[in-house]
């Protein structure tokens, strides 16, 4: 077996480790950046702190990134740091704001729109602003890896772009700042850790340091998830499933996700279910899949987290996404028959390919077919 193993992201973990921004932008020669967060940061202040704490080498913030961000925020993010010759920056904040400021860093070297990237096949530029990622999430692992998922919602789009350009150059991974998240984004991003980990271990494209890294995360979920749900103010598991969550974001950074994420984005895109609670929502049936088509990977990672087989693994993931109160089936959606179609269709993304088995589009009807 050829494999090679390459993380090019400093990665900085503990609590009260965001007292280190100034140190790390200094450290990469930053004179002028661009802080790119989400309203609510703006809102609560945090931003602004995070601001003071670069004394005044962050000159700018971008507040608007949303959930599922556009191109056009993106395009907007690109524009500022433009204006203002911005030579680095700071993103603050889940997978959408890793995910816009990642893009924008590299985009912003270029010309052209971000749609033009996103289905069009433009080149992603290879120049980038250095970027420091600061998740206040534990779930997307986007803070290590050099995917960026944008939408281009009035063209229907929503995927993943990945190129060198796109790596953070220093994670910030600081607990604390995960403290206050809801127990049901917990367990959605929680959900996302999970599958990033179970599927970076069963990818066609697995290899043994990617293994145990997944190993390790998914161990954690199982520990720690519904803790951290049922009570937030739990620091132990607080720190765990942050621990978890970039542990995944290495395990599948080179093998990339497979099935679950596939289905994931239509589930996302033309049902509105969160990204994490979408592959939440096939992980378990896609084990069983695996499982009844002989794939030895699957049964091997169910040895490996104590777990019987991998019809234990599947009961014990479906056990877990009831009691985190994630949903189990789309009955209450109430779906038509055109939409079950595009689901099936839409299901199948690239990341498909991925899987360690086929998975046909019979496979996809009768997976969806049972949750109605």
């Amino acid at each position: 077996m050829n494999w090679t193993y390459r993380q090019p992201v400093a990665i900085r973990f503990g609590n009260g480790a965001l007292t280190s921004l100034y140190d790390e932008i200094t450290a990469l020669g930053g004179r002028r950046g661009l802080l790119v967060t989400s309203p609510s940061f703006v809102k609560r202040g945090l931003a602004e702190r995070v601001r003071d704490m670069s004394h005044g080498l962050i000159g700018h913030v971008y507040g608007a990134v949303s959930p599922n961000p556009d191109v056009t925020e993106c395009d907007e993010c690109t524009e500022m740091l433009r204006r203002h010759g911005c030579d680095f920056v700071v993103a603050m904040g889940g997978g959408s704001v890793m995910d816009c400021a990642k893009a924008a860093a590299a985009f912003c070297t270029a010309d052209a729109p971000a749609a033009a990237y996103l289905g069009d096949g433009k080149p992603i530029p290879d120049a980038h602003l250095p970027l420091i990622a600061i998740p206040t999430t534990a779930g997307t692992g986007s803070e290590i890896t050099s995917v960026a998922v944008l939408s281009d919602h009035a063209r229907g789009i929503k995927a993943p772009l990945s190129a060198d350009s796109m790596y953070p150059a220093v994670a910030i991974v600081d607990p604390e700042l995960t403290y206050t998240v809801p127990p049901y984004v917990t367990a959605c991003t929680g959900f996302d850790v999970l599958c990033h980990a179970i599927e970076a271990y069963w990818s066609r494209r697995h290899q043994p340091v990617c293994d145990a890294l997944a190993v390790q995360a998914a161990g954690l979920v199982f520990e720690y998830l519904a803790a951290a749900c049922e009570n937030p103010s739990d620091h132990t598991a607080r720190e765990k499933m942050a621990e978890a969550s970039v542990t995944a974001g290495l395990a599948f950074a080179q093998p990339k996700t497979t099935s679950a994420h596939a289905c994931s984005y239509p589930l996302t895109n033309m049902l509105g279910i969160p990204h994490g609670e979408a592959c939440a929502l096939t992980i378990d049936r896609l084990v069983r899949l695996n499982s009844s088509r002989g794939d030895i990977r699957t049964a091997r990672l169910a040895g490996r987290l104590g777990f019987t087989d991998a019809g234990a693994l599947a009961d014990a993931i479906a056990d877990l996404r009831e009691r985190v109160g994630l949903r189990s089936d789309l009955r209450d959606l109430a779906i038509t028959d055109t939409q079950f179609e595009a689901l099936v269709e839409g299901s199948k993304h690239p990341n498909l390919l991925n899987n360690p088995v086929e998975v046909t589009d019979d496979d996809l009807r009768m997976m969806y077919a049972a949750m109605r």
